[in-house]
């Protein structure tokens, strides 16, 4: 068998030697900004950042860093390098970079456009498009913007003034946001808006329902939980029962229970139907939720709502035993018993949905079985010309990275559109080769290497 020479014509061969910048779906400049750090100059590793990622300051937080697991380190090591908070420590290290934001033409091109909600997709649209002379208007139903980065994800984690600061730098370069401004019809929007396209950058803002006995007479006491999220960030909570539990194991599962000690509970438990290797929740939101005492309780299976006077008091569970195979898959699965575990407030956590009520079926804007949109991958557009979907409303809840990803291509096929080129047009990718090694000169006062567990 010929093993066929390496192709190194296509620019891609080089991006992809670089595991944890090609890992990153925004491809931000990881090896660059970790020099610039190292260099000390906080604000240029800053801006390589936001060039790329948009919201460093938020990311360098709360991201679900995919370039780690890529990171080159973690075959040497245990822990790859700690790229994700490295953003964090460019953020909160920075000087003042309002002056190397980009600049906005005083002469506008005379296209405008709108971007419904005012979350990391919507805002990345404008920061794109408002360098080229477009308007943008943001139209967003609450009285703050940020989207679910700020409804859904606790202060303690993605603090109020993170958020101002980096969604301030996109106001100050003209997008308007049109505040207690909620979308209820995309066809008079269409009709009436004077919007040459339009960008819909929702979220998906729908919890899951967890259908048992037992759930609606205990309604009070049990909750969705973006929705719970929701009425703790606008402080529209301020307790909650002694005894909580949190039902499912992804990230926003994480973030109920965390704030829900916060709220005064004094006993949480995660309860999750199959075993820890099947957690949706990143490891180190694991590791913070541990850290504070909340228990992890695995293959337990919800049945019902146990009520005492038309109250929650506990939940009804399977107890539930799996087969896998030599390759870690589930192949068998049985109830081994059941257990009654006690609760005051129960949370519901266990995914999101999509929801377009406000968008009429009419309009040439396909939706499949699911009541997903049928959005183009690559340029984002629906199957009406001019309207696109980006972030979560396109393709279901993911991270606040992959909706920065979907606005920057979304912003090239609005802007390809608007031009009246085709929207499928994308620049070549390029190749410029830089090194990104430390001279002998930084390593001679940097070569002290400490293997200390990272913190």
């Amino acid at each position: 068998m010929t093993v066929p020479p390496t192709d190194t014509s296509h620019p891609d061969y080089f991006h992809r030697v670089v595991d944890c910048q090609w890992a990153c779906p925004a491809h931000t400049d990881v090896p660059e900004y970790i020099r610039l750090i190292a260099l000390g100059q906080f604000s240029d590793a800053y801006i390589v950042n936001r060039e790329s990622n948009v919201f460093p300051g938020i990311l360098g937080r709360v991201c679900d860093r995919p370039c780690e697991p890529a990171c080159r380190r973690g075959r040497v090591e245990d822990k790859p390098v700690a790229i994700c908070r490295l953003k964090r420590v460019a953020a909160d290290h920075k000087d003042d970079i309002s002056s190397r934001l980009p600049v906005i033409p005083a002469q506008k091109n005379g296209r405008k456009v709108a971007c419904i909600g005012a979350g990391p997709a919507s805002l990345t649209v404008a920061n794109d498009l408002l360098p080229l002379g477009y308007d943008v208007v943001i139209f967003e139903q609450w009285d703050k913007p940020g989207g679910l980065m700020r409804t859904n994800i606790p202060a303690f984690r993605l603090p109020e003034t993170v958020l101002a600061e980096e969604i301030g730098y996109i106001e100050q370069m003209g997008a308007q946001i049109r505040y207690n401004s909620r979308i209820d019809s995309m066809r008079k929007l269409l009709a009436t808006g004077g919007f040459d396209a339009v960008f819909v950058g929702s979220g998906a803002p729908k919890g899951k329902e967890l259908k048992l006995p037992g759930r609606t007479e205990g309604g009070a006491n049990i909750h969705i939980g973006i929705n719970w999220l929701e009425s703790v960030a606008f402080k529209h909570l301020d307790k909650i029962g002694d005894k909580v539990l949190i039902i499912g194991v992804g990230n926003t599962a994480m973030d109920c229970c965390r704030s829900s000690l916060r709220l005064g509970a004094s006993e949480v438990k995660v309860m999750a139907r199959k075993p820890r290797q099947f957690f949706k929740a990143s490891e180190w939101e694991l590791e913070d939720a541990e850290s504070e005492n909340v228990d992890i309780v695995v293959n337990h299976s919800p049945k019902a709502f146990v009520l005492e006077h038309a109250k929650t008091k506990s939940m009804l569970f399977e107890q539930m035993e799996y087969d896998f195979d030599a390759r870690g898959r589930i192949t068998a699965e049985r109830v081994t018993g059941e257990a009654f575990i006690a609760a005051d407030d129960v949370i519901l956590a266990i995914g999101q949905e999509n929801a377009f009520p406000w968008i009429e079926n009419d309009l040439g804007i396909e939706f499949d079985q699911w009541h997903v949109p049928v959005v183009d991958v690559t340029t984002h557009q629906s199957t009406r010309p001019g309207v696109f979907f980006g972030g979560d409303a396109a393709f279901g809840p993911k991270n606040i990275i992959w909706a920065v990803e979907h606005g920057h291509q979304a912003a090239i096929s609005i802007h390809n559109f608007c031009m009246d080129q085709p929207v499928t047009n994308r620049l070549p990718p390029t190749l410029n080769l830089s090194s990104r090694k430390m001279g002998l000169h930084e390593w001679s006062y940097k070569n002290d290497y400490n293997p200390v567990e990272r913190r």
